[in-house]
């Protein structure tokens, strides 16, 4: 082989190279290769086909020396042509001469009359023994070359192309999984918020709303204060989704889940051998969050030590894995929770003043259920919708029922809501729930320390007493008319019996002596 070929064939080689691993546009990338091999090479046209799995034919993905309607006309059916042949026997073809081989089709019209011999050279796209396309160059007849060295050099350059294709589809195929992903997530996130911001007019709802949207966009660490239950989790969620952040990982750590040690590998990582047990190296949270937000909920659990972890973290967002001295540095959204009073943790001792104030530099409250009585009766509705779809029943409230709603106290807020309605849904299986039918579920939810109506249940189950004894008057003692008249069972009766202390009412009366 000639040494100036040679020289000039790595050449090319080294420039594609370095194309392929710095362009991320297939179409452009090969546009450039076939612009380098014809400036190199002196290959008058050149052409990389690849395989159209919709329309399952060939066509011409990227080309040198031909016009925008040249190109568009270069397409081959599987069987159709050289090119038809060099994909199906997914072996190299020479035409020596073009004017001669009545398989060259010259379908794209750019083969026009020339000074010189052109000679056609393909060679086909292979990846693990599945042909991809054709990688193909017109040369003018240069009888110091030969077919064979073209034959080789293409070989090798077709190689690099088939890779590059690949990583090209795997890239395309795992963005889409990504946007599908992200979709999936994004309706899923809407479905769960839609309780939050739709359901949600109360005054006091409309001004933790108002202030999400202003921190969302924002780097601003927040903490979210509120009681258990009230959705807290949920707006953090919201405010990832809402900020520039939404593309990258939601991170979600309960810090009082875990004890101390386990916490702190939690969430900085740990190397291998670290501690007895550690046999691999563990990435954190706090990684796995980069570029994204964490969220650290029920921060207020969190022991002294780690406190103090936390705060260098939150002061340069940098950290060491337990067991390496090598320091890591993370771009990360703090989003805090905590139903604790902070304050009053500072002020007892419990909680270090310095890290009250790096975390509450936008401070959020998500207002209980008993401050958003006009949103009571929309999330039970929600709430009963949602549901119900999930189990294929219907479920309806009477007024008086509602009104038992919009009386109770919801000590546990919004999940106490959603986990009331899905047991009434799952015991009455539709139909229509009466205040008669709260009393039990309510009566033994604990409404210390939040009970601002301590006489409602008392009512509500007065009220069910007095129906009770109203319905077995008008049917003279007669438990199954009684029940038959209320629309309960006559085990349900039974029950009720023996709840408000009836037996003796239902005994036999004496006759008058």
């Amino acid at each position: 082989m000639d040494s100036r070929v040679n020289q000039l064939e790595l050449k090319v080689l080294y420039d594609i190279s370095q194309i392929i691993g710095q362009a991320l546009n297939l179409d452009q990338t090969l546009e450039m290769i076939l612009g380098i091999l014809s400036e190199y090479l002196s290959m008058k046209r050149a052409t990389i086909t690849l395989r159209n799995g919709e329309r399952n034919v060939l066509a011409i993905r990227a080309s040198h020396g031909l016009r925008t309607e040249e190109k568009k006309r270069g397409v081959y059916r599987l069987d159709e042509g050289v090119t038809g042949l060099i994909f199906r026997t997914a072996e190299p073809f020479v035409v020596p001469d073009i004017t001669k081989e009545p398989l060259f089709l010259n379908k794209t019209g750019s083969r026009k009359i020339e000074k010189g011999q052109i000679s056609f050279i393909g060679v086909p796209i292979v990846l693990q023994g599945t042909p991809l396309g054709v990688l193909s160059v017109d040369r003018l007849f240069d009888e110091d070359i030969s077919f064979e060295e073209d034959i080789r050099f293409l070989t090798i350059l077709a190689a690099l192309v088939a890779q590059l294709v690949s990583l090209n589809r795997q890239v395309q195929t795992r963005e889409e999984n990504l946007i599908r992903a992200n979709l999936s997530l994004k309706a899923d996130l809407s479905e769960k918020s839609r309780n939050f911001f739709s359901v949600g007019t109360s005054p006091a709802m409309s001004d933790a709303q108002q202030l999400i949207r202003k921190v969302a966009p924002t780097k601003a660490t927040v903490l979210l204060l509120g009681e258990s239950g009230t959705g807290k989790t949920l707006v953090a969620r919201i405010i990832h989704e809402l900020s520039s952040r939404a593309r990258f990982s939601f991170i979600k750590v309960n810090c009082a889940a875990l004890p101390d040690n386990l916490l702190e590998s939690e969430l900085f990582g740990y190397e291998k051998g670290a501690f007895t047990g550690a046999t691999d190296t563990k990435v954190g949270r706090v990684e796995e969050a980069d570029g994204g937000s964490i969220f650290l909920d029920e921060i207020g659990e969190l022991s002294m030590p780690l406190q103090a972890k936390l705060l260098r973290f939150l002061q340069e967002r940098e950290f060491e894995r337990l067991g390496s001295t090598k320091t890591r540095q993370v771009d990360v959204r703090i989003i805090a929770a905590t139903n604790r009073d902070l304050g009053n943790a500072v002020a007892d001792g419990s909680f270090r003043e310095d890290l009250y104030y790096r975390l509450n530099v936008f401070p959020v409250r998500v207002p209980p259920v008993r401050e958003r009585q006009e949103d009571i009766v929309p999330l039970i509705n929600f709430f009963s919708e949602k549901i119900c779809r999930e189990y294929g029943c219907e479920l309806k409230f009477t007024y008086s029922a509602l009104d038992a709603f919009e009386r109770y106290s919801w000590p546990g807020n919004v999940r106490e809501m959603e986990n009331l309605v899905e047991r009434l849904a799952i015991i009455f299986m539709g139909g229509t729930i009466d205040v008669r039918d709260l009393s039990t579920y309510l009566a033994y939810v604990h409404r210390e320390p939040h009970a601002p109506q301590p006489g409602l249940l008392d009512s509500l189950q007065e009220r069910e007493r007095r129906d009770v004894i109203d319905a077995l008057e008008r049917n003279n003692r007669n438990q199954s008319a009684a029940a038959r008249e209320l629309g309960i069972t006559l085990r349900q009766m039974g029950y009720r019996v023996k709840k408000f202390g009836l037996e003796e009412m239902l005994k036999p009366r004496r006759p008058p002596q």
